[in-house]
């Protein structure tokens, strides 16, 4: 990856994070957030065109684990 290439994954990466934070993604359920995910991505591929498939399957990646919780908490917490 060139240093553009890699701005380009940075800029998309920091404005994933925060759609995730403006539509409230990490409360959502998790097929919804699947189905987000799905839309966003699409969106942000047509917005960074010079992003590879396996850049956004990045994206995805980070963008899923930023909305996991390291600690249970809430129903599956109330579960144990």
């Amino acid at each position: 990856m060139g240093g553009h290439q890699t701005n380009q994954v940075d800029k998309a990466r920091d404005e994933l994070f925060s759609h995730i934070r403006a539509c409230q993604v990490l409360e959502a359920e998790p097929d919804e957030r699947e189905a987000w995910f799905d839309d966003t991505l699409e969106y942000m591929a047509g917005r960074y065109p010079d992003l590879s498939g396996s850049d956004i399957q990045v994206l995805r990646t980070i963008g899923l684990r930023y909305c996991a919780p390291v600690i249970p908490h809430g129903r599956a917490r109330a579960a144990d």
